[in-house]
């Protein structure tokens, strides 16, 4: 088994850090703080052919691996922690599950701005009462004559207060085999982007309102039945969580190492103590770990990686990244906790990872499913069966 990269990988991923370095070093910390989406910065990527890289060429993509979209993201968040947010978002998330499943018609109609970078799309999946329990959403789509009328309203939409178009999980009937998605563009009547609200990480998002919002026919992502096969996107989508999570928690551990290099404290530098050599010992076998899994589930050579895998990888690069950026900030003392260091952002941003995509609870779910070669019922029926 090889645990290095290929050649022809370590020549990507040199000629995408050599680009970050040129194009996104200066203005990261700026960026970080900035709340909408980087639409220049995003542009500036997709020239780069950094947008849509596992994507067919006749999409309008590059036509790599999703191996590659992992190393883009790790190359460039160890410049421009910011930067790699867009990266993903061109490769992973609702875009994915868009060029996935779009007819002809969607593609030309939105694609080629999408792979710009001209716009972004965004996700309504969460709603008020259905976060992890997705199946239980309530934004139903009613026939209207030749369309559907959308009613209901999704929450935690990423990029959403920005974005032209939303990918929008509603409920066409009853069960999960009544659930599907639609496109819905930004000015349609009857659909009310909220006024922005802050994450954590800084990032804004808004709630997304729909009030007898008509749409044709023809915006149907996935209909009835749909909800599976969408859902199966979420092995993948993982992916891009967990690079982005990591390449955070190394780019803190990057910026301790080298204030613990230089930094002096009662004659010594930091590095001098050993309980810091500890910290750095411990931070380095997490991040070691964490990419050797991640890069287990991005080595397929097609299909969709494995469920099990993406779940375990994700669990590791979460933990892994938020523990080490955290320890950064401590190790960092005054300047790791300020906002004129990257450290504390990374903080914040690997924070929301453990939560997005599949909380680290629910990560733990589907391992014990592969461990015990069951499925569990998390509303507890079978119990109150038995």
């Amino acid at each position: 088994m090889n645990f290095e990269l290929s050649e022809e990988q370590q020549s990507f991923a040199t000629s995408v850090r050599r680009f970050a370095e040129a194009n996104l070093k200066d203005g990261a910390l700026a960026r970080a703080h900035d709340p909408h989406f980087p639409f220049e910065t995003a542009g500036l990527l997709a020239r780069q052919g950094l947008l849509g890289i596992s994507f067919s060429e006749e999409d309008g993509g590059a036509g790599g691996t999703l191996f590659d979209s992992v190393i883009a993201i790790e190359q460039i968040a160890a410049v421009c922690p910011r930067s790699a947010d867009i990266v993903q978002a061109g490769n992973f998330g609702p875009i994915r599950t868009f060029v996935e499943y779009a007819t002809p018609g969607q593609k030309a109609r939105w694609l080629p701005d999408l792979l710009a970078g001209r716009i972004c799309i965004s996700l309504g999946m969460s709603e008020p009462d259905a976060g992890s329990a997705v199946t239980e959403l309530k934004t139903s789509a009613t026939p209207d004559r030749d369309g559907y009328l959308i009613n209901g309203s999704k929450v935690f939409g990423t990029h959403s207060p920005d974005a032209a178009i939303y990918l929008v999980y509603v409920r066409f009937g009853p069960g999960v085999g009544g659930i599907g998605s639609v496109i819905v563009e930004r000015d349609t009547p009857g659909f009310t982007v909220g006024k922005p609200s802050a994450f954590m990480s800084g990032e804004s998002w808004s709630q997304l309102y729909f009030e007898n919002c008509r749409i044709p026919a023809e915006n149907v992502l996935l209909g009835a039945g749909g909800f599976k096969k969408q859902i199966a996107g979420f092995n993948v989508e993982r992916l891009g969580n967990s690079s982005r999570s990591l390449a955070l928690g190394r780019y803190a551990f990057n910026l301790a190492r080298e204030h613990a290099l230089i930094r002096k404290q009662f004659g010594r530098a930091l590095c001098e103590f050993q309980g810091l050599q500890w910290k750095f010992a411990d931070m380095a076998l997490k991040l070691d770990s964490a990419q050797m899994l991640l890069y287990r589930a991005a080595s397929i050579e097609s299909g969709l990686p494995s469920p099990y895998n993406t779940a375990v990888a994700k669990l590791a690069c979460n933990q892994a990244g938020f523990d080490v950026a955290n320890e950064a900030v401590q190790i960092m003392g005054g300047l790791g906790y300020s906002q004129d260091s990257l450290a504390e952002y990374c903080m914040r941003r690997t924070r929301g990872g453990m939560i997005a995509g599949g909380s680290t609870e629910i990560l733990k779910n589907r391992i014990a499913e592969d461990v015990f070669e069951r499925k569990f019922d998390q509303r507890g029926n079978a119990a109150r069966a038995g």
